[in-house]
């Protein structure tokens, strides 16, 4: 087997894992798993990593199952956590948990045939036919209080460090956690349960109940991923707009693109090691193409790029690379009219409005008129007349003179008019 811990740590995304988990990745085709929490019916880039990992897993020949937590979910992982989370009803819980299962079937193929096909499980599936008593029987009498106190995820809490206490429904989370992977050992095989490092007490638990239930002779490790921070400290995976999600029904493949290009200089290099399969002699090439140059953000394009074409398709990034030039590049009135509301109201976000009268356009009006009483853009005719002139007016990307009529042919997405003056100076007429 290639070694895949050796792959993890150069990529940044080795934290730490329990001893014999290499030796173990390295003897034979294995396999691992990674649980997802359903509190929202959709995944965020801040799950991004366990997802490329269980990629990477595939790809190194071991076979990765990922498992949504319906019955996890119920409880709420207390895990960095200060304050009890408020339980979610079944129907939301179903709803979040189909929508994980979307995004995740979008980068695992769990209908491959190959020896070492993904496999999706819900644990609500095991866990929603055991009693009480029996889980405290079979399960509970095997790990101690004092060990669960242990953990540092239940002893801040406990200690006051953080919230105020903690509920004996949050506190038997580890031994539900501990039992997935129990189960998941008894009936798929499965040897190894991965991470970010927030989950090392709760996955800990879980190697130490398979050692427990799964008889003298039962092995389990463990593996985690560090948690990803920008270079200033702050938190990985939020934009001012909250949260970068990976559905473009909740954040537009333009802004998930815009993110990424974004990053800083430090904030890319690490995250194209991270959060792309690119080798790393080709990394290593960007990083020094990108140190002589650094103007011209290699890294962030070609970070962008790859992750973009991941979680969208190689389409998309055509559409949002399209939609960066309409603001930065030379586009035309023709690009400007392929965009969608969503996007091109994102490519423009913060730029002047004004509405106009639908019969206004219809019968056409002229571009003075529309300049200066209808949007405001120019504060008169006259200075409105003196910019026409100066040839420093477009419309869609287009100059325009004096004489140009604006009528329900220039609409973008049927709607919109955009007028520019100079350069920079953008006002965006909404037709209502």
């Amino acid at each position: 087997m290639k070694n895949l811990v050796e792959e993890l740590k150069w990529r940044g995304l080795y934290a730490d894992s329990m001893p014999g988990t290499e030796e173990q990745l390295l003897k034979e085709a294995t396999t691992a798993y990674i649980g997802f929490d359903p509190t929202a019916d959709s995944l965020h880039i801040g799950s991004m990593v366990q997802i490329i990992l269980l990629v990477h897993l595939k790809n190194f020949g071991h076979q990765p199952i990922a498992l949504v937590g319906g019955a996890t979910g119920m409880i709420g992982d207390p895990s960095g956590k200060s304050d009890e989370r408020n339980l979610l009803n079944e129907e939301t819980l179903a709803k979040n948990v189909a929508g994980i299962k979307s995004v995740l079937s979008r980068f695992l193929d769990f209908n491959s045939t190959d020896k070492n096909a993904p496999i999706m499980v819900n644990n609500y599936d095991w866990m929603k036919e055991f009693s009480f008593i029996d889980f405290a029987r079979e399960v509970g009498k095997r790990i101690t209080v004092n060990y669960m106190m242990a953990k540092d995820s239940v002893k801040k809490r406990l200690n006051g460090e953080i919230g105020e206490g903690m509920s004996f429904t949050e506190f038997t989370y580890q031994l539900i956690q501990g039992y997935d992977f129990y189960h998941l050992y008894k009936n798929n095989n499965c040897m190894l349960q991965m991470g970010g490092s927030d989950q090392w007490g709760n996955i800990t638990t879980g190697t130490e109940l398979v050692r427990r239930m799964g008889g003298e002779n039962a092995k389990a490790f463990a593996l985690t991923t560090p948690l990803i921070t920008k270079a200033d400290g702050s938190k990985f995976g939020k934009s001012e707009g909250g949260n970068i999600w990976l559905d473009a029904d909740k954040t537009s493949v333009y802004k998930f693109y815009q993110f990424w290009l974004n990053s800083t200089d430090v904030d890319a290099e690490k995250y194209i090691k991270i959060f792309t399969f690119l080798d790393k002699e080709v990394i290593d090439g960007l990083i020094e193409e990108h140190k002589v140059a650094p103007h011209l953000r290699v890294l962030q394009k070609r970070l962008a790029e790859e992750i973009t074409t991941f979680v969208h398709s190689k389409e998309e990034l055509e559409k949002a690379i399209q939609a960066s030039n309409i603001l930065f590049g030379n586009s035309s009135s023709e690009d400007l009219k392929q965009l969608d509301e969503t996007t091109f109201l994102e490519v423009f976000d913060g730029v002047p409005q004004a509405e106009i009268a639908r019969a206004d356009i219809e019968n056409g009006i002229n571009i003075v008129d529309v300049l200066n009483e209808k949007s405001g853009f120019f504060k008169s005719n006259g200075e409105a007349r003196r910019a026409l002139t100066a040839n420093s007016i477009s419309v869609n990307r287009e100059k325009i003179k004096e004489d140009f009529v604006l009528t329900a042919n220039d609409l973008v997405n049927n709607q919109f008019v955009l007028l520019q003056s100079g350069k920079k100076n953008y006002f965006i007429l909404r037709v209502v």
